[in-house]
């Protein structure tokens, strides 16, 4: 049970409904536990948004694809159920096999650096920068960094906060790895 606030469309406030408008312009989906949480505090909700805005940013040249894979592994690494589960979904609904993906020498790269940026912030090789540096420009680099720091607090909030899993993710766990 989460120890955090939690809250309804019906109880919104008028500055929360008008950020749940701008959250569906970017993604028209239902709002998940996580968001309700963040609705509490429409602040945080409108900064938590700019998850939305970067993704929007990153997808056009990295792919929607890659933007799923990296936000998988990054919160797969960081061991948060409520956002590996939402981004195994996506993957596992669009045919892709999370555990063992087909993937492009990009998006491998993607992945990898999502999981060494939760497990070894301070102890990314120089090589591993150096592909890095081969792949994408310095703004680009900075946008996925951005993008990064993003899901890690995302991450954070669903974790310790104690927010539920939304049920229809509850379906996408792996057997004997996720609780």
């Amino acid at each position: 049970m989460t120890f955090l606030p939690m809250t309804t469309r019906d109880e919104l406030p008028p500055e929360a409904r008008s950020a749940v408008e701008r959250r569906l312009e970017f993604d028209a989906s239902p709002i998940t536990a996580l968001e309700s949480t963040l609705l509490a505090n429409p602040a945080s909700f409108a900064a938590y948004l700019q998850w939305y805005a970067l993704r929007e940013e990153i997808a056009p040249w990295i792919g929607e694809r890659a933007v799923s894979l990296f936000s998988y592994a990054i919160s797969d690494e960081n061991d948060c159920e409520v956002c590996s589960l939402a981004f195994r979904k996506l993957l596992v609904d669009s045919g892709d096999d999370p555990d063992r993906p087909e993937v492009t020498e990009t998006e491998q790269l993607l992945i990898d650096w999502g999981r060494l940026i939760v497990r070894s912030p301070h102890g990314i090789p120089d090589a591993f920068y150096g592909r890095l540096e081969a792949a994408f420009s310095p703004e680009r680099r900075l946008t996925v960094l951005a993008f990064a720091g993003q899901m890690i607090a995302v991450n954070l909030i669903a974790t310790v906060g104690r927010v539920p899993l939304d049920p229809a993710l509850a379906a996408y766990r792996r057997p004997g790895r996720d609780v």
